[in-house]
């Protein structure tokens, strides 16, 4: 059995202050949960506050994004040697967002997926489609594409901390979700990718978590189906107690 990962990508939300808050909220709601992993990444500026109030127990920090290089006149920019310096155990990246705002690609997902491996990070590694790809029954072709390029020239014995989040972008903050079949399809598919890039042994016991509304009211649902190893939860992390209420489902 996979142990599956519950994931609150807080994305720009909260100060350093509200983030001892929720902290002091969340942490009493899951000290006792053993059952899944758990991780929260908050804005750079909340990292520290987040590590010192997780210290001690089993809950991860992680960051929601970093540059494959390793230093340089990059102004804005955080390379993972900074990040593990801090105490960051994991690491988003390509999220649909960073795609649609940033301008990230497949091949900048390559290169950051590369450097996070190689500072021994857990690389969230996101893909999915937008609803106009779906609706001309391109699904399959693009997430095919995004984990074949993410994939790129890295060995299985490198890859081997590596996690993968379906996000179905159309379902990202919309209050749609797709339904447990739709994501369990799209997972046989990513597996199937990581099968073919890294072996059938590897992609038996690839994490692949489902991203897109995920919400107290259909976290056990969504829990429940067949290939899906948790979740990357985004507007309902932001409130401790709806959080807790996700990794407890």
């Amino acid at each position: 059995m996979r142990k599956k990962l519950i994931a609150a990508n807080w994305k720009m939300y909260k100060t350093p202050a509200e983030a001892s808050d929720y902290f002091q909220a969340f942490l009493p709601l899951v000290k006792d949960h053993t059952r899944d992993e758990i991780a929260v990444f908050p804005t750079y500026l909340a990292l520290d506050v987040a590590i010192q109030a997780a210290k001690g127990t089993h809950v991860a920090v992680g960051a929601q994004d970093m540059d494959w290089r390793t230093e340089g006149a990059y102004t804005g920019e955080i390379c993972a040697s900074m990040l593990v310096a801090v105490g960051i155990t994991h690491v988003i990246i390509g999220h649909s967002e960073r795609r649609q705002y940033f301008g990230e690609t497949d091949d900048t997902v390559n290169l950051k997926l590369k450097a996070a491996l190689e500072s021994a990070l857990v690389p969230i590694v996101c893909v999915g489609e937008v609803l106009e790809e779906r609706e001309a029954n391109l699904t399959d072709d693009v997430l095919r594409r995004q984990c074949t390029r993410a994939f790129h020239k890295i060995s299985a014995k490198k890859a081997a901390k590596l996690v993968v989040a379906y996000e179905p972008v159309w379902a990202i903050g919309t209050g749609k979700t797709a339904t447990p079949e739709i994501a369990a399809d799209a997972h046989a598919i990513i597996r199937g990718e990581a099968a073919r890039s890294f072996g059938d042994e590897f992609a038996e016991n690839l994490h692949i978590l489902y991203g897109g509304s995920v919400k107290p009211e259909n976290a056990k649902a969504l829990m429940s189906a067949d290939g899906i190893d948790g979740a990357l939860v985004g507007g309902a992390s932001l409130d401790p107690k709806a959080f807790a209420a996700i990794v407890n489902y």
